[in-house]
């Protein structure tokens, strides 16, 4: 998309926020300050979204920060307009029904709110996305699981999306929260990125540093094949991470043998047919006797075929959780999971709302997390 038609919409958008708000607002004063917002709303918007295409590093780290900061501000004011005008509708209907509810200052009330929730929600949203994610503890119970599997322990890190105002330090910090739980493996579930090896390596170069007893996996997520997945292959491998496209590897523990498979994005075919997602491909050769197996899949909705293959765990991330309100409520539209620890049939599938977060440096009711996953004899 062009700059002209972000331009012209998001100007569009934000003239419904002020028609609606700038008139109910007491005294020039906040009408000045709200338009003058608005209007340098509608700028950085689509300015930050076109930041690489007109600036060059720094510049333009500097240029995306500024609009995906205004982004983040435009969403809550669009979303509490709406709602305001909906409350507004009902609030009429109500007094039309019966007089006595009528609420005369309710308009001019709700006007001045607004704003003030907007900017508690994005201030809110940009600590609570900034901040190094929070330890999320899940228990898996696997039928049959042997005693010498019983608490294997699995650090899942997804949807980091380094780039533009996700750097190096901020990465650091996940990697020194995962080493610290001291898990047996790591799994990181795509979308890493959101640039260029030539941009980006020395960002992503503390993955390095990730520890745990077997190793670090990586599968790709659709941000890997907007960003040329077929180079940060070759670079994570070469940092040490064991990048699987529709494969396996066996992991074998006091006797036991473990399997873990990994597959391309779903939508990984639209930019290289060669890694068509099938997790019934990543299983090929691997032994029949295995007491587990497991698939890292970026997208929830590769859970119908992995179900069918045979797998018994599934990690995925994608989703975000939604990020913030209301996005979770649309998540559903395209992926049959959110967030969260899911059962289909024999399957476990469990989402991560992601370890970073994409656009908007803002997250509200869906917390960033790096999730400990224990595998555990199921009890009957």
């Amino acid at each position: 998309m062009t700059l002209a038609p972000v331009l012209g919409l998001t100007a569009l958008l934000n003239l419904y926020i002020g028609i609606r708000l700038l008139p109910f607002l007491p005294g020039p004063v906040s009408s000045t300050l709200l338009a003058t917002v608005l209007l340098a709303l509608a700028l950085l918007i689509p300015l930050g979204l076109a930041a690489r295409r007109l600036a060059r590093p720094p510049a333009a780290d500097r240029l995306t920060w500024a609009g995906m900061l205004a982004l983040g501000l435009f969403s809550s004011l669009f979303v509490f307009t709406l709602l305001r005008d909906l409350v507004l509708l009902l609030a009429a209907v109500a007094a039309w029904l019966e007089p006595r509810l009528a609420a005369p200052g309710l308009a001019a009330l709700s006007a001045e709110a607004v704003p003030l929730l907007a900017l508690v929600a994005s201030l809110l949203g940009a600590f609570n996305a900034r901040r190094t994610a929070q330890v999320v503890e899940v228990d898996v119970p696997i039928d049959g699981l042997p005693a010498a599997l019983h608490g294997f322990t699995i650090a899942q890190i997804s949807d980091i999306h380094v780039g533009p105002t996700i750097k190096a330090p901020y990465l650091q910090g996940i990697v020194d929260a995962v080493n610290r739980l001291q898990a047996d493996m790591v799994a990181i579930t795509g979308d890493l990125v959101d640039g260029s090896v030539k941009e980006l390596a020395g960002q992503v170069a503390p993955l390095a540093g990730l520890s745990s007893r077997y190793g670090s996996f990586f599968v790709t997520g659709n941000h890997e094949y907007y960003s040329g997945a077929a180079s940060w292959i070759t670079e994570l491998r070469r940092l040490g991470l064991t990048v699987l496209v529709n494969q396996h590897v066996v992991l074998e523990q006091a006797g036991e043998r473990m399997v873990l498979a990994g597959v391309a994005d779903f939508t990984a075919h639209h930019f290289d047919p060669s890694h068509q997602s099938d997790p019934v491909a990543a299983l090929l050769g691997s032994p029949g006797d295995a007491a587990v197996r497991i698939l890292l899949a970026h997208q929830p909705r590769s859970a119908a075929t992995a179900e069918l293959a045979g797998f018994d765990l599934q990690l995925s991330g994608h989703t975000h959780g939604g990020q913030f309100f209301p996005w979770g409520y649309f998540v559903r539209f395209q992926q049959p999971f959110t967030a969260g620890l899911y059962r289909m049939g024999r399957l476990w599938v469990y989402v991560s709302r992601g370890t970073g977060y994409w656009g908007p440096p803002k997250r509200l009711g869906a917390p960033s997390e790096i999730t400990r996953l224990r595998l555990v004899t199921a009890q009957h």
